[in-house]
């Protein structure tokens, strides 16, 4: 079954009956009709209705809460699903989830087998374009509205459509977003159907002047304003081209110092704004004259509130942009039961500590201090802390500039978005054998967040590059030892990778030590009896080392003699070590957190080099060739076939023997 087949009953909905106008819209038709004073009271039953299914499920509440009026007004407007809306980042999406077809299911999200956080193409058909990452919504959108026009010349009976690209004050800080607006104006004639909508929801660009520049902004959409403009325009054209030029350049300056969009207009926009995005009487009139008008493409600016109508969110500093579950009365989020350090705690402890005696660190972030652990640093050092914003290409490069004048940057992304920056790190990086340290967090599977933000690829794409050393800890402790060996290594472009979630509790040292690089350690060493064979090995790269000793129990319990190391580095590989388990063994085993063609591929080659891949069974595991879905990280891993009980069965298979499971 498809997941656009997957549907719920009424029953399904907790709240059924208990808000009118939401209950009659099942789809975005059944609002079509609706006057602006019923589009209201929807969006306040829209708005409570996520409130209460996000403190079920936890997710992206803010920014969700912020949109509600403009998703309402966006469907009541526009013909969609034939008309696309394109959400950036798509976790703002969930009132439109609710109001597309997927409310029985709402209280499912980032559930497992449950509705996505983020839009989702296989979800929906009103989900035109997939996201979760950030600034990809202009290009997509300027891209389906040139195919919409194509496709349209080709064949009459095809009608063009609108295609409306959301996007938030802080993606459009990212350059693509800014590549993609740079050539909607010479995109051709379909891109006059693009709308990007600018949710500006920290007011970082322009506020609004008041009822003069709603007026304004209405006033501009109308079809008799355009109707004016087209007319000037037709008679400054026969003015000759240096008055021409003038009166078009007057035109443009007026609205831009009466509205602030000056600069949108210099990339081809006709630019309307800013306008109130919670006030229905605005924001319909305003999205017809839009919807209507011939003039193109268009960057309508919005102001709205994250976490508007909710009084725990709008008193938050942040606004609850990301939140577990929660009371709906009090706004309290329920904590998590207490446990050991997050990594991405372990790597900031230990970083500000070795900041505090060496004034050339310095920690740079794309946007994400809090989630990397550097807003601990920022209040500590703040002159050495820069957060860039959605930036991720710039952050890599202004790191490697740093290198060369001396100091000792740590560039902390998640592994899903330094993907991002992939040619910095060859380019201006690696080429250059800069010591720039990439602290890589949520590297693996991630949870609740799904295939868009797993950092699977980190170690193919890192291990692959001349000069590049990557080191992978296998616990907090491990992680405070390469955290510090990374802070001194200034031979060249250094990467610790490290996931989400919590250390397994042991105790952290004072201080972490300095690792001699490209050596690995044997965790437990096989016991032999003199006529046993001489077993299995198992090299572990990064945390799943604790699921190879739960096989290694489970083998020796077997009677088979079972030597666990862990590798510590992914690049160089410590080339003694995989010597004496390949000799030393019948079997050996590599197993890592990420897809086929990382770590394995350089210890296999090693292998063939050295004719040991002659004398030893040699079994890689990694991630399987898919997207695994959001889940729990343990049901993610079980999934992907890099537990225990399948490294036991790898194991089994290779020495020809049948074990039995009981390795949970």
């Amino acid at each position: 079954m498809s997941e656009k087949s997957k549907t719920n009953s009424a029953s399904d909905i907790p709240t059924m009956g208990r808000y009118p106008h939401l209950d009659r819209v099942s789809y975005p038709h059944d609002l079509r009709n609706f006057s602006n004073d019923q589009l209201r009271q929807l969006a306040d039953e829209l708005r409570s209705e996520t409130v209460d299914a996000v403190s079920t499920t936890g997710g992206h509440l803010g920014a969700s809460l912020g949109v509600v009026e403009l998703t309402v007004a966006l469907h009541a407007v526009f013909n969609t699903p034939d008309d696309r809306i394109i959400w950036d980042v798509g976790h703002q999406a969930y009132p439109h989830k609710i109001l597309t077809g997927r409310r029985p299911r709402i209280r499912t999200l980032r559930q497992p087998e449950g509705l996505s956080g983020f839009t989702r193409r296989a979800e929906s058909e009103y989900d035109p374009f997939g996201a979760a990452h950030s600034s990809t919504s202009i290009s997509a959108g300027l891209g389906m509205a040139v195919a919409h026009h194509l496709r349209a010349e080709e064949d009459p009976s095809y009608k063009e459509r609108n295609v409306i690209a959301v996007i938030g004050d802080g993606s459009i800080s990212a350059g693509m977003a800014y590549e993609a607006m740079n050539n909607a104006a010479v995109a051709g004639p379909g891109a006059k159907r693009l709308i990007v909508i600018l949710n500006d929801n920290e007011m970082s660009i322009a506020p609004p002047v008041g009822s003069m520049s709603n007026y304004l902004s209405h006033l501009m959409t109308s079809r008799q304003f355009l109707s004016l403009r087209d007319l000037a325009g037709k008679m400054a054209k026969r003015l000759p081209s240096r008055l021409e030029r003038t009166a078009k350049r007057a035109d443009e300056l007026t609205r831009g110092l009466i509205t602030g969009g000056t600069l949108f207009e210099e990339l081809g926009f006709y630019y309307v704004g800013p306008v109130n995005g919670h006030d229905m009487n605005q924001l319909v009139p305003i999205l017809r004259n839009l919807r209507e008008a011939d003039e193109g493409p268009v960057l309508l600016h919005i102001i709205t509130e994250k976490g508007r109508g909710y009084k725990p969110a709008e008193a938050a500093g942040d606004k609850y942009h990301a939140v577990s579950r929660f009371n709906v009365i009090t706004g309290e989020q329920k904590k998590a039961p207490a446990g050991p350090p997050s990594y991405t705690s372990v790597f900031a402890r230990e970083l500000l500590r070795r900041a505090a005696t060496d004034d050339r660190l310095a920690a740079i972030t794309a946007a994400m201090p809090s989630g990397t652990g550097l807003d601990k640093f920022a209040k500590a050092h703040p002159e050495r802390f820069f957060d860039v914003g959605i930036a991720e290409q710039h952050a890599v490069t202004f790191a490697a500039g740093m290198a060369t004048e001396g100091l000792r940057p740590f560039c902390a992304i998640y592994s899903t978005f330094l993907q991002r920056a992939y040619d910095q790190v060859v380019h201006d990086v690696a080429l250059q054998n800069l010591p720039v340290r990439f602290a890589i967090d949520r590297a693996g599977l991630v949870g609740a967040d799904g295939a868009t933000h797993a950092g699977s690829f980190d170690l193919n794409y890192l291990c692959c590059l001349p000069n590049m050393t990557v080191m992978a800890p296998s616990d907090e402790v491990e992680l405070t030892h390469m955290t510090a060996t990374a802070c001194v290594h200034d031979q060249g472009p250094i990467a610790l990778r490290y996931p989400r979630g919590s250390g397994v509790g042991l105790e952290l040292p004072e201080a972490g030590e300095i690792l001699e690089i490209g050596k690995g350690r044997i965790v437990r060493e096989a016991h032999r009896s003199p006529d046993s064979k001489k077993g299995v090995a198992i090299l572990s790269l990064g945390t799943r080392l604790h699921e190879s000793l739960k096989a290694a129990d489970h083998l020796a319990a077997q009677g088979v003699p079972t030597t666990v190391a862990d590798a510590r580095f992914a690049k160089p590989i410590d080339t003694v070590l995989v010597e004496q388990l390949a000799r030393q063994h019948d079997v050996l085993i590599t197993i890592e957190e990420g897809a086929a063609g990382g770590f394995s591929s350089l210890v296999v080659r090693h292998l063939a080099e050295t004719g040991l891949l002659d004398e030893v069974k040699f079994r890689p595991m990694a991630l399987p060739d898919i997207y695994i879905d959001h889940n729990l990280p343990d049901v993610q891993y079980d999934q992907a076939g890099l537990n225990a009980r399948h490294i036991v069965s790898t194991a089994a298979s290779a020495l020809g023997v049948d074990l039995a499971q009981q390795t949970a």
